[in-house]
């Protein structure tokens, strides 16, 4: 018989916390479920580890290098369950994170949610920033400036994950702005404002930490959005935000003295400024003081 969820955990190199990770899906009260690990071209020993640890308890693919998005999506290929749940292995779940989800995505016959989160930064708890309060329903315009969904924190319908075309593998980072904004464009996603997950960030391999400046890919997303069909006033937020982000990414390139550089951010939204009332000038969206940071 065919599970009801599949946990899909995709891993690179970080044999001790994918296995933590694990360990807190194995925990859960809920049970009817089955653990597909995706590892992503590790070199430390992390298939082995699995193997040995695990056996038949989790289902393990050794895959070539490809990155996370790659990953998820070879997991959602090969999962059996009604329910997707995405794990990052650097992340855990509490005790009743599954039994508490399925229960309301059953009751209400949603397609996708999301629980609230503990975040814990270099093993200290923090609280996240307004500006990264999670809304519930409609959630497209507040998504447009920055992630505001989790992974570890999400599940979703196998149809939904299809429909929307899954995670978008030429994305380095943002490939999980990018998946719940073509989501949040036509559905509404909920929030279980119970702290289900404990996220963990702070180490030297959190990916984040990998590339810089991730408007520039999140920029490259409304575009995407904007290029098949965005209509409406979601295709005014969206071409607002964009002129935000190109802004403040031409800016600072500006600043560096990387003139090309620039002009290629502006010309990200070239097509797309006219939309605006003035034809962008002057338009409080253009404001470089309040777009959002390279850092953000």
């Amino acid at each position: 018989m065919a599970p009801l969820v599949s946990v899909i955990i995709p891993s690179h190199d970080r044999r001790r916390m994918v296995v933590e990770a694990v360990d807190s899906v194995l925990a859960q009260s809920f049970r009817d479920f089955e653990i597909i690990i995706v590892d992503d071209g590790s070199e430390d020993g992390t298939a082995g580890k699995i193997a040995v640890r695990y056996g038949a308890a989790v289902r393990l693919f050794t895959e070539p290098r490809r990155g996370v998005a790659a990953a998820r999506n070879f997991g959602v290929r090969r999962a059996r369950g009604g329910y997707l749940a995405f794990l990052d292995s650097d992340d855990l779940w509490r005790p009743r994170k599954l039994e508490i989800q399925t229960a309301i995505m059953r009751e209400h016959g949603w397609q996708i949610c999301q629980t609230e989160e503990i975040w814990i930064r270099n093993g200290l708890r923090v609280n996240p920033k307004e500006k990264h309060r999670k809304p519930s329903g409609d959630i497209f315009r507040a998504s447009l400036d920055l992630c505001l969904v989790s992974p570890s924190a999400v599940m979703m319908t196998p149809d939904l994950f299809d429909q929307v075309g899954g995670f978008d593998e030429s994305l380095p980072v943002c490939e999980d702005y990018d998946l719940w904004l073509r989501i949040a464009r036509d559905h509404p996603v909920y929030l279980i404002p119970e702290p289900l997950v404990v996220k963990r960030g702070g180490h030297a391999d959190q990916l984040s930490r990998s590339t810089w400046g991730f408007d520039r890919f999140r920029a490259l997303s409304i575009k995407k959005l904007l290029e098949r069909d965005l209509a409406g006033e979601k295709r005014g937020w969206a071409v607002e935000a964009l002129a935000r982000k190109v802004t403040v990414l031409a800016n600072g390139a500006r600043k560096r003295n990387h003139e090309g550089e620039a002009l290629a951010y502006e010309a990200l939204a070239a097509n797309f400024i006219g939309e605006l009332s003035d034809g962008g000038r002057g338009h409080p969206g253009l404001l470089p003081e309040q777009g959002f940071s390279q850092a953000d």
